[in-house]
């Protein structure tokens, strides 16, 4: 254990000795180039028993940020010629002594370095451990480290902004700034508590109240950006829905860029759910293109209508597809019906044919209307505005810093109630003892956030989700 114990917390801070990891650090998969990263305080030793230098220098020897050309050897067996990049500790991403060797990026080739370099006294990386000794050794914040992974798994342009902003810290010192707030409230609190008879100022209730009431609206802003935050970052849950040739599917590819989905006059054509990934602005939406909701007396139709009624349910996002060249029908005003509650982004598709729906029954039904021609891919840029605005993403800036794991949010809507129960206490009158408390609580709730006070079974929680090599 890497830790010391403050009360009943364990501290997550003080470095002891450890074994010296190894893993491969680049994608499991054939590529140019493939990286070994080995870290800890063999790091060198075990790389100079695997790489040798044609003029004889060492690895051990060489000074940090230093390049080494050579090849890896498995005993005598020559494996793969290769660079080393060797980074001495702390000046390193783990903050320990850190060689990585970079070789041809075959699969095969790959794993016979590492066999190498684990024969050669490495231990094997577990998930994340790299980044969590970049964490334990005071390279970065828990936030931070999250960030690491947000950035690998980033699929556009605001979502790489938002990983970048939290890797540079933006989340922790918003959180700090807050969190210096409370701290100095609870302090002024406790020293006029505990020393009635020195020469401390008296409590400024007023001053008080508006330090509150900051951190309220701080941490509120925080939570209220975070559904739209994760849209921004994992994708939204999409479906399709409308009557028989609505012309989903013809949207579908549209959006797709491709034929995924069978287009044709037969009514009933879609029966099955058809998915695919797409970018519609910063924005990645996970579509499924659904069967066309009717009432049907064919037995496999229903099986997908019923599919795309329970899709519905589920969905983070709704693309309500109607056919502007006829009048609204029953089932387009139950299908209104049954997306109420459901952020929605109705389509009125078949612009270029003449005009027969009415629209100002639509425009009544749904905060966000939408008129398209899917088949001339006309209205792409409205729809992707539309979804922007149901989604509450138009307003976000990802560089600012943004909560963007479900640990991070937990522990702010701790530290708001943890504020509000402060506030409640003041305007009922209660002694400050109690607004002390929950001051201290919401402080409490802020370090667990960022880190800083963190119990093992979080930092294992967060890192366990890391991929080996990161």
């Amino acid at each position: 254990m890497f830790v010391r114990m403050e009360g009943d917390i364990m501290i997550l801070s003080e470095r002891k000795e450890r074994d010296t990891i190894a893993a491969i650090s680049t994608a499991q998969a054939p590529g140019g180039i493939g990286i070994v990263r080995i870290s800890g305080p063999r790091a060198r030793a075990i790389a100079d028993g695997v790489f040798r230098s044609p003029k004889g220098k060492k690895i051990s020897e060489a000074a940090g940020y230093t390049a080494l050309y050579g090849w890896v050897y498995d005993g005598e067996e020559k494996l793969d010629e290769a660079i080393a990049l060797v980074f001495a500790a702390p000046a390193s991403f783990t903050g320990e002594d850190v060689v990585e060797l970079s070789c041809h990026g075959g699969v095969f080739i790959m794993r016979r370095v590492l066999e190498a370099v684990l024969a050669a006294g490495a231990a094997p990386a577990g998930p994340g451990e790299f980044t969590r000794r970049a964490f334990l050794n005071g390279k970065m914040g828990l936030t931070e480290a999250e960030a690491v992974m947000q950035v690998i798994s980033a699929q556009g342009v605001q979502s790489a902004r938002a990983a970048r902003a939290g890797k540079e810290g933006a989340l922790e010192r918003k959180i700090t700034a807050i969190r210096e707030t409370l701290i100095d409230a609870a302090a002024h609190l406790a020293a006029w508590a505990d020393y009635p008879d020195d020469d401390v100022p008296q409590v400024n209730e007023e001053e008080l109240l508006q330090a509150l009431r900051e951190a309220r609206e701080a941490l509120d802003k925080l939570l209220r950006q975070f559904d739209a935050g994760r849209a921004i970052r994992e994708g939204v849950d999409t479906v399709i829905v409308g009557r028989p040739n609505v012309g989903k599917s013809t949207l579908m590819n549209l959006l797709a860029g491709c034929e995924r989905s069978i287009v044709t006059q037969y009514a009933g054509t879609t029966r099955d759910v058809v998915e695919d990934t797409v970018i519609l602005g910063d924005i990645l939406l996970r579509l499924a293109d659904t069967a066309g909701i009717r009432s049907t007396e064919d037995p496999v139709e229903s099986i997908g209508v019923n599919i795309a009624k329970n899709r519905l349910q589920n969905a983070q996002l709704v693309l309500a597809v109607f056919d502007a060249s006829v009048p609204l029908e029953d089932e387009d005003k139950q299908l209104m019906a049954e997306l109420e509650g459901i952020p929605t982004v109705a389509i009125v598709n078949k612009t270029d044919l003449d005009s027969k729906i009415d629209m100002r029954y639509i425009q009544k039904m749904f905060p966000q209307v939408v008129s398209i021609s899917a088949r001339n891919g006309e209205g792409l840029e409205e729809l992707q505005q539309a979804c922007a605005q149901v989604l509450e993403t138009t307003s976000l800036n990802p560089s600012e810093g943004m909560l963007y794991t479900e640990r991070q949010r937990d522990d702010a809507k701790q530290a708001l109630a943890c504020v509000e129960e402060a506030l409640f206490a003041m305007e009922l009158g209660m002694t400050l003892d109690a607004v002390t408390v929950s001051v201290e609580g919401a402080v409490s709730a802020l370090l667990e956030l960022t880190g800083e006070r963190a119990t093992e079974a979080v930092v294992d929680s967060v890192f366990e989700q890391f991929c080996v090599g990161k």
